[in-house]
């Protein structure tokens, strides 16, 4: 417990009743999480799997793992429940399925699978409307509002035509024996609410529960939080209402307000002191947040000194704002000796980047792009890897569906439902369903033959996968599905080339791979997953600047921040400025403040190039909000003119620096 504060020390030992602790940016939370865990463990009595901390994302729940490892022995660390919300609502389901009319092996559907699946329905294939209408039906799940429900809520055309397809979609997913990503937390609170005898087994063997990222949690994951804990009421919730920047995700801040209402003897503690950021950094945070509604007063203080100034840049347009930020970042990262993975860039919408990453390759400086979409991520990989786990399990369903349709080949949806329906009754994969007798009476024979023939298909290659060379087989593969027709006849020239191009190249690795280590094509697929996992775990030890949307960095630190396009209709979003969006966006500014540790620089334009012409820009209102005592501001109308002999002489000695530094 040495070198912990008192309210933390104060946290981790209060066990009387539900627990809020406020804790600010930095403030150390994590650590109070593990040390509370380990507490409960060594001095309280409580049996390590009776203890549960849920966090949001893999790299949290990792990260408190290892942290774990340290204080507990292995297999005290192994045997608590250390998992996001979706994993935790995973293993609920895989022991209660039955109870919800599942098999234990239920599939789950990624979002491109559930996208398939609504445009069958909703009879379209243009993206910007898929993309809507799941995220409408995600958010009434996430609000627990059912299909029947939806239909009354319904407010515009977008909703009306979500509310339609909201109902066929349950169905069909229900039919194949599928549960999308929101299931995994909706199907448990239903379950617990219609059995209470499960119910009172999972509270049972939960008995104290951690959450951390309280703020961002939706209706869902309240309900079955509340259901978890019972009466008993034993958990500790770790949040900060100043970095609920989820809303548009369907978070809930109110879940926060309802605490105190909800749970009459809580008790709040707030983490206040910050480790770090300088206090200069910390004040424009301060300052800025300020402006908000207050849930819980409190003030970020830190002790690690004054630090820099903070400073904003005007820049002329996006070109020179790209250009002055890299030059600006390489010259600080010369003075300081420092690295590159010091350095972040920040921004509020992806599209930001591309002038940014254009100077850092022209410059030769390495960065990594947080949030960008992996290899293995994109559809005509996913399309070859559904192949792949079919040959390797023929039991996995969204692969059979994804594999059985791309490319089309006679295969209906109606054929796929009926096979789901029947395979769901039967409790066995879709594969194994094709072969009955009994399915074969509930289908036209022009439905059953494509099907049957696919089947034998895959039976054929799977028998090659396992005992051949993978160099072999993958080409055949390719052939045979005739995968490159398909492309070119459903995307555009450029598209279709540039897609079958990333497929070569996959095809390509598989067949080094598969020479290299004398591996067949089964063995390398059970690899390509933890290949996938492995790149990520990686990047931290890349030295690299880190380039970022805000959302994707909260939760991190760097050494120095650059924070770009601080405009107005950016950072407020344009359309964010009704007064409950405007202070999410406050709290996206905030975030984005308190990622800094030693430096913080700012920019925006005077005028942005949108398509190809130029647009007026003016510097965001959370700029004013920043105060003005800690800040150096350069560039500007004023500053241009006279300023510009001096400017480009500066620019022309940095560059010459640069040069004489590089060997």
């Amino acid at each position: 417990m040495s070198g912990l504060n008192q309210p933390q020390r104060e946290a981790i030992h209060y066990l009387d009743g539900p627990l809020l602790v406020l804790a600010g940016a930095g403030s150390g939370k994590t650590r109070v999480i593990t040390q509370k865990i380990a507490y409960l463990v060594q001095d309280c009595g409580f049996q390590p799997r009776n203890i549960a901390a849920i966090t949001f994302t893999n790299k949290a729940a990792k990260e408190m793992q290892e942290r774990i490892g340290k204080l507990l022995s292995k297999q005290q660390a192994e045997e608590l429940q250390i998992s996001t919300f979706h994993s935790l609502g995973v293993r609920i389901l895989r022991e209660e399925a039955r109870a919800l009319g599942y098999k234990p092996r239920f599939s789950i559907f990624d979002s491109a699978d559930c996208a398939g699946i609504i445009g069958d329905i909703a009879k379209t294939v243009d993206k910007g409307t898929l993309r809507r209408l799941q995220s409408i039906i995600s958010n009434w799940k996430n609000a627990l509002v059912t299909p029947e429900a939806a239909r009354q809520l319904t407010t515009n055309e977008h909703e009306a035509l979500a509310a339609q397809a909201y109902l066929s979609y349950e169905a069909t997913l229900k039919a194949y024996q599928a549960m999308d990503f929101d299931d995994l937390i909706g199907l448990p609170v239903v379950l617990f609410q219609q059995h209470p005898e499960i119910r009172e087994k999972w509270q049972n063997r939960l008995r104290y529960l951690l959450v951390d990222e309280y703020q961002d949690t939706n209706a869902c994951q309240y309900q079955l939080l509340k259901l978890l804990t019972g009466v008993r009421a034993q958990f500790t919730a770790v949040g900060d209402d100043d970095q609920a920047i989820y809303g548009w995700r369907g978070a809930d801040i109110d879940n926060l307000k309802k605490l105190p209402a909800e749970f009459p003897s809580l008790k709040v503690i707030k983490l206040e002191q910050n480790y770090r950021s300088t206090v200069r950094i910390l004040k424009a945070a301060n300052n800025v947040i300020s402006h908000n509604e207050k849930l819980f007063d409190k003030k970020l203080w830190s002790d690690l000194g004054e630090g820099e100034q903070i400073s904003v840049s005007a820049c002329r347009d996006n070109e020179a704002e790209a250009e002055g930020v890299v030059m600006k970042l390489q010259a600080h990262r010369f003075e300081r000796r420092g690295k590159f993975k010091d350095y972040a860039i920040l921004y509020r919408s992806n599209h930001l980047a591309r002038l940014l990453e254009t100077q850092l390759r022209n410059h030769k400086i390495p960065y990594l792009l947080s949030g960008g979409q992996s290899f293995f991520d994109k559809a005509e990989i996913k399309d070859i890897i559904s192949y792949l786990r079919l040959l390797t399990n023929e039991d996995d369903d969204p692969a059979f569906i994804r594999a059985a349709t791309t490319p089309k080949r006679g295969i209906g949806a109606a054929t796929l439902q009926v096979l789901g329906t029947y395979a769901g009754e039967r409790h066995i994969s879709l594969f194994h369903a094709a072969f009955e007798e009994g399915f074969a009476h509930r289908v036209q024979p022009r439905q059953l033959e494509p099907l049957l023939e696919f089947c034998q298909f895959i039976n054929r290659l799977q028998h090659r996968a396992a005992n051949e060379p993978a160099q072999q087989v993958i080409p055949d593969l390719l052939k045979a599905i005739d995968y490159e027709t398909y492309l070119y006849d459903h995307e555009e020239e450029r598209t279709a080339q540039t897609r079958w191009g990333n497929v070569c190249e996959f095809s390509e690795w598989l067949k080094k791979r598969g020479e290299e280590d004398g591996k067949t094509l089964i063995d390398l697929t059970q690899s390509i997953a933890l290949i996938n996992m492995l790149d990520k775990q990686n990047d931290e030890d890349y030295d690299a600047v880190q380039l970022s949307t805000l959302h994707a960095a909260k939760g991190l630190e760097y050494r120095h921040v650059f924070l770009v396009g601080v405009e107005e209709g950016i950072l407020p979003h344009r359309e964010s400025l009704d007064p409950v969006k405007l202070q999410e966006e406050r709290r996206l500014m905030y975030v984005g403040i308190t990622r800094a540790q030693h430096s913080l620089h700012l920019s925006y334009c005077e005028r942005r190039k949108q398509a190809r012409e130029f647009m007026p820009a003016e510097p965001s209102r959370f700029i004013d909000e920043m105060g003005k005592e800690d800040i150096r501001f350069s560039g500007g109308k004023q500053a241009a003119e006279p300023d510009k002999a001096t400017g480009s002489a500066r620019l022309d000695a940095m560059k010459a620096m640069l040069a004489r530094n590089k060997g």
